[in-house]
């Protein structure tokens, strides 16, 4: 029984701790985009909003494609013998035409179900065993992601970029 219990008191000790540290380390006062913008209120009204999105690719002045990264890490777990084995974490960004942002963050959660979806299907099929990173099947796991990408916001997408995997055996 409390050999069951060591794993969970260690992660809620981890976790207190990380909580702990970004309490004490966060950065004390107002950040300098919020001060100058109190500083000379015109001139803040002036920038345009910043966006989650990175244009690139600039062609006849306009942008070719954006970048829009995925608001949370995807967690999937490689289930064994009916027990968890590891955790996968993953973090992705969508390649879109410009303009896309808003349609894109209206239905960001039936797209991240998609995704979690394509995910489990690959970690059932083995798809983050052994040498996961292989380019062979990340490639095929982007095309999965892809395809569930393009049945909810249409040719607009041109690639689903992997930005982190990351598999941790528990």
């Amino acid at each position: 029984m409390i050999k069951k219990l060591i794993p969970v008191i260690f992660l809620l000790i981890g976790l207190g701790g990380g909580i702990g540290a970004g309490v004490f380390l966060a950065p004390k006062g107002e950040p300098k985009e919020k001060s100058a913008a109190a500083a000379d209120p015109d001139k803040a009204k002036k920038k345009p909003a910043k966006s989650k999105s990175d244009k690139v690719a600039k062609k006849d002045g306009q942008s070719e494609y954006e970048y829009l990264k995925l608001t949370k890490q995807f967690v999937v777990p490689v289930v064994d013998s009916d027990r968890i084995e590891a955790l996968v974490t993953m973090s992705l960004s969508l390649e879109i035409t410009p303009g896309m942002t808003e349609a894109f963050y209206a239905i960001e959660p039936k797209l991240r179900d998609g995704f979690l979806q394509v995910m489990f299907d690959h970690a059932n099929t083995g798809g983050f065993d052994g040498a996961f990173t292989e380019s062979d099947t990340l490639k095929m796991l982007r095309k999965a992601l892809l395809e569930t990408a393009r049945k909810d916001l249409g040719d607009d997408v041109s690639e689903v970029l992997i930005m982190s995997v990351n598999r941790q055996d528990v």
